[in-house]
Parts: structure tokens; sequence; C-alpha cells
């Protein structure tokens, strides 16, 4: 049996890791033939877009951020829409002797493992689907927490803490604010998380905005006046989904289509308001891809984690638990445990964890105790990256592509 895996949606840090955790762990099995990986996700398998992952040095895979294969953001139709989707990508599978698929994603990679596991059964094609999962956002149903967020989570909270040292150094009579939004669509996660940054209520960030909680106008700019007039300074962490009272984002960039919602702009709307209002010297700052991106700055934890549900992935499959995904699961706090399990990804397939109202401190404006308890253990460990030249030494995929076996496919319009 050869299994193929794949990576879609945003990358992350770590998503690599679970790459390398699904290579070493199909290495360990005699049953397992070859490992191919897609090119960009599911748009590789139905291009027939394939490598071979033989060459892989998973050890040198571990310390590179990004997706070495490639990903993408594609919505698997469903086979009554759009049978002849389905008619190829059982195609390549048969072509290429596949009876395993792990596919390494977010919410919606979780919905095309069940789509794939229920259509092989109709079918009655030999197919074991697990879903990987990552995302930095901690979104997910089903498990403690996701691949990816632990390393993102590290890089924003220290970014917080280092531009707080910067904005106290820099204050002046007229009071100064500095706003950062973080990414995490519809949920807070990654806004919670640079409260970890703040050691007592005078470090920064002294805000922290949330889609969990409308965001008050008044309530807050009543609480950065306090602030300002104690310390001279104030940092607020904005969630690119923050929301209104009426439920809508506070800012959009941009609706495709198919109406999928590009967010940003909410920190600078956020630092407008800011000066408008209180007249503050005020900076706005936007991290952006750098989040996701920062290799540099893994949490090991993150990293263990990653890896673990990958290698899981190859386990689970094995044992012919089909349309499931790795979980993991926390057993304690104090120390720090968890392990792996199976759900069911029709149970957790697009639904959004949101941040708990307990994870939030009673004012909506900050995280809680039991909040911070939760998350400090994701950020945890630090991991010597490999340099060349004074820069991370990233592994780069040069493999070539399989040789086709197959026509080439176009969907129809």
């Amino acid at each position: 049996m050869n299994l193929l895996y794949a990576q879609s949606g945003g990358v992350t840090a770590v998503i690599n890791a679970s790459a390398a955790g699904v290579i070493d762990a199909a290495r360990k099995h005699v049953a397992i033939g070859k490992v191919f990986a897609a090119r960009h996700g599911i748009l590789g398998l139905l291009d027939e877009a394939l490598y071979d992952t033989a060459g892989v040095d998973t050890a040198a895979l571990l310390n590179t951020p990004g997706g070495a294969f490639g990903s993408c953001r594609f919505d698997l139709p469903s086979e009554a829409d759009e049978p002849a989707v389905y008619d190829r990508l059982f195609a390549v599978l048969q072509a290429y002797r596949i009876g395993g698929l792990l596919y390494n994603g977010g919410n919606g990679s979780m919905d095309l493992i069940v789509k794939v596991a229920e259509s092989a059964r109709r079918r009655g094609y030999p197919l074991i689907s697990v879903g990987v999962p990552k995302t930095v956002d901690n979104d997910i149903e089903g498990s403690d927490c996701c691949p990816g967020f632990g390393s993102a989570a590290k890089y924003l909270a220290t970014s917080m803490r280092e531009a707080g040292r910067d904005v106290a150094a820099m204050t002046g009579r007229s009071g100064r604010v500095f706003v950062m939004e973080v990414m995490g669509r519809n949920v807070g996660w990654l806004a919670a998380s640079t409260a970890l940054a703040a050691r007592s209520a005078d470090e920064a960030p002294h805000i922290v905005l949330m889609p969990e909680v409308a965001f008050d106008e008044e309530a807050f700019l009543a609480r950065v006046r306090q602030v300002v007039e104690r310390l001279g300074y104030c940092a607020v962490t904005v969630a690119e989904g923050l929301k209104g009272a009426d439920g809508r984002p506070l800012m959009e960039q941009a609706r495709d289509a198919r109406g999928y919602v590009q967010l940003g702009g909410a920190g600078e709307e956020v630092a407008r308001l800011i000066g408008e209002r209180l007249g503050y010297k005020h900076h706005y700052g936007n991290p952006d891809y750098l989040q996701r991106a920062a290799g540099h700055w893994m949490s090991a934890t993150d990293r263990e984690q990653a890896y673990a549900v990958g290698a899981a992935g190859v386990e689970l499959l094995m044992a012919g638990q089909d349309g499931v995904m790795a979980a993991i699961r926390r057993l304690s706090d104090q120390p720090y445990c968890w392990d792996v399990i199976a759900v069911q990804a029709a149970s957790i397939a697009n639904l959004e964890r949101r941040v708990p109202r307990a994870f939030i401190s009673d004012d909506g404006l900050h995280v809680s105790e039991l909040g911070r308890r939760y998350l400090l253990p994701l950020i945890a460990g630090e991991i010597a990256v490999p340099c060349t030249d004074g820069l991370p030494d990233h592994y780069i995929m040069d493999f070539p592509l399989m040789p086709r076996l197959l026509p080439d496919f176009r969907r129809s319009a």
C-alpha cells in the first residue's frame, strides 16, 4: 500500500514537522510502500502533481517553516455537484496504488476527509483517510490545541513584550499608544496569547480585544485613558475578527465570489479611533505572515505536537481508523501532559472553536488567569535552529515531480 500526504490552508512554523512525522512513521512499516506528497494540497492530487518522499531529509524538514510541498485553499465540492472531480481523484489514487490519505489542514480540511472517506466507501475503493490538524488560529474542535498555534503565540507574545519595552522607553508627556493587530479570523486565540507577555498589570499588553466579546467603544476608550494616565502609555492587542455590537467584523478587506471574507484593518481602525477621540500619539502594527512563519522562534511543545499528530495519523491509518482526525488531548496542566487520540472528523468538520468566556476577564478587555493557565504550556521550550551565514538554514524541496500516468484534468466551468 502506498500513502499520500498533502498540506492545506494557511501554513505554519511547524506544519513541516507534521510532514516529517508522517514520513518517519511510514518508513517504519514494512506494509507501506511509497509515501507520495501532493504539490499544493488536493489540487496537486487532481493535477497528478506528486512527489516521492523517499529522498526527503526529515531531520532538516523539522526546522523549516512554511509548507515544503505547497498548500492550497480549495473547498472540495460535494460529489453530487461535481462527480467528475471525484472520478479524477480516485483515478489518480488508483494509478498510484494509494490506500491511505493523510490531509494536513484546518476545519475545511477535516470536511475533505469526511467527503473522500464517504466517496471511497460508496465506490468500494480501499482507502483509509485520516486528518492531521494544523492552524495558527487554534480553532479546530475536538483537539485541545492545534499544531502551529503555539509557535505563532510564542512569536506574538514575544513581539508584544519587546514592543512594550520600546513604547515605554519613548513615552512623553502627551501619552503614547501602540496597537498590534493579529490573525485568528473569527476567534481570539492568537490575540489572547499576547497576554502572556504581561507579568503584571503594568506590562504590555494592557488591553486585549477578541471577537468573542463585542467591541464597546466607550468602555475601551475609558480603559485606554486610565492606563495612559497611570503609565504614560498603553499597548493594545486587536484580533483581526473583532466584532461590533451588531456581530459584524469591525473591518473587512475583501469578500470573494464564494463569500470568503478577507479580514484586516481592525487594528488600524482602533488606532484611528484612539487618535481622534483621545488625541494620543499612536502607532499601529500588523505582523501579518510573520506571525505564522517565524520558524526561528518555534515553541518546542508545538513542534513536538506537530510531529506527534503526523506520526499518529499513520498509526491510526494502519489500524484502519477511517474518517478520523489525530487530536491532542490535554491530561494535566501542571505538569503539562498530553497524548494523541482519534476523533471522528464528521463531528468537528467546519466548526470553529472559540475562546471560552471563562478564559476572558470579567470586563472583556483581557485574558483571565484560567486562560493564561491554558496558554502558557503551549509556548514552552526553545529550539536551536541550524543557521548558515547568520540566517536559518531552511530545507528546500528540489525533487522533480513523478512522471504523469494519466491525461491532464480540467474541471468544467
